[in-house]
C-alpha cells in the first residue's frame, strides 16, 4: 500500500476577503471598458455634441455594455476633457475636433 495522499481531481475554491474575513462580493469587480467600446461612447458624443442625461446616452448605444464600463467611461473622458456635465445633467462634448486640424496633424513633420 501507498502511504502517499494525492490531491488529484480535487480543488480548493477559495472566495475573495478583504483580510478581515469578509467576502468581497462580485459586485465590486468591475471590468475594463475595451478601446472599441471607449470609442463608439466619444463617436456618439462627438456627432450629437451634447446628451440629455447618462442613462439615455447609454440605451442609445448602437451595442450594449455593462452599465458600471460605461460609467467608467464617462469618468475618463471628463477627466481627459472631452464631456463635461452640465448641473441639470447634461453630457456636452467639449473636446476639440475638426476637419481643419485633423489635416494638419496628417500633414505635420515630426521635429528632430
Amino acid at each position: 500500500m501507498n502511504n502517499k495522499r494525492t490531491l488529484q481531481n480535487h480543488q480548493v475554491s477559495k472566495t475573495p476577503t478583504d483580510g478581515k474575513g469578509h467576502t468581497i462580493a462580485n459586485e465590486d469587480k468591475v471590468p475594463n471598458p475595451t478601446m472599441g467600446s471607449i470609442k463608439m461612447v466619444e463617436e456618439i458624443l462627438s456627432k450629437m455634441s451634447e446628451y440629455p442625461t447618462k442613462n439615455k446616452l447609454w440605451r442609445a448605444l448602437p451595442r450594449q455594455i455593462q452599465y458600471p464600463s460605461f460609467k467608467m467611461i464617462l469618468n475618463y473622458l471628463e477627466e481627459s476633457n472631452k464631456i463635461m456635465f452640465d448641473k441639470d445633467g447634461t453630457i456636452i462634448w467639449t473636446f476639440a475636433h475638426s476637419p481643419k486640424l485633423q489635416k494638419l496633424k496628417e500633414t505635420a513633420k515630426a521635429i528632430k
